[in-house]
């Protein structure tokens, strides 16, 4: 008798490494398992709306959130993954110096337009930008992507300048180049983790899926996928 799929919900950011690490996982197991991927914030409020879900993978202060609002189980929050943000411009564009802070800083200020996302990491370049003090100065070139949109498909598509976004989200975009990663000093870092839904019908299954995502088995797909074991 075949165990019922397990169904989750996760932000766009860890839609590639799912789908590599949910395949091998039903390989290994024969537990099936299918998280949707939306936008982060969008995900939050279905999982808070009570929608019916077994896994919840979002960024690690989303899930505290959810705990505390009794949507998510208390104790079965999991780091699992980290991810940093890269730079990318069009394909066949010039690559900008962003060895250093002063030099992104300075490819911030030549860009015409500047793309960020709705998740953690654009949240954290805007505070970046107000250290900087040129919050003012670039407000009218900034484009925010729309929720569940890829920075870098408004970069290929000429859109935008300069992206900003999680490497694994720009990895699989056609039509950029990436630049490279933001420099230690200013790295973005945001740390994934997942928890088990309190609207789960098969806790247990959930939680299995869950250690096999932190697990060192999943370390490589975690690296093939521009991301690291948390």
């Amino acid at each position: 008798m075949s165990t019922p799929t397990l169904r989750g919900i996760s932000s766009m950011a860890t839609r590639q490494v799912l789908a590599e690490l949910l395949a091998a996982y039903e390989q290994q197991t024969g537990q099936r398992a299918v998280i949707e991927a939306v936008g982060g914030v969008d995900a939050a409020k279905r999982v808070q709306a009570g929608e019916a879900f077994d896994v919840v993978v979002l960024a690690s202060d989303a899930i505290d959130k959810l705990i505390a609002a009794g949507a998510v189980v208390a104790g079965s929050r999991t780091d699992w993954v980290r991810s940093g943000v890269a730079v990318a411009v069009r394909a066949g564009a010039p690559l900008p110096d962003i060895g250093s802070e002063d030099a992104v800083r300075s490819a911030v200020l030549a860009a015409r337009s500047i793309s960020y996302s709705t998740g953690p990491s654009g949240v954290a370049l805007a505070k970046l930008f107000e250290r900087w003090g040129i919050a003012a100065e670039v407000a009218g070139r900034m484009v925010q992507a729309p929720p569940g949109v890829p920075v870098g498909s408004l970069v290929a598509r000429g859109d935008v300048e300069l992206g900003f976004q999680q490497l694994s989200e720009l990895l699989h975009v056609e039509g950029i180049a990436i630049v490279g990663p933001l420099p230690p000093a200013i790295q973005i870092t945001t740390i994934f983790s997942s928890g088990v839904a309190a609207t789960s019908q098969q806790p247990a299954a959930a939680q299995a899926l869950l250690d096999f995502l932190a697990s060192p088995a999943a370390a490589d797909a975690k690296r093939r996928q521009g991301m690291d074991p948390a």
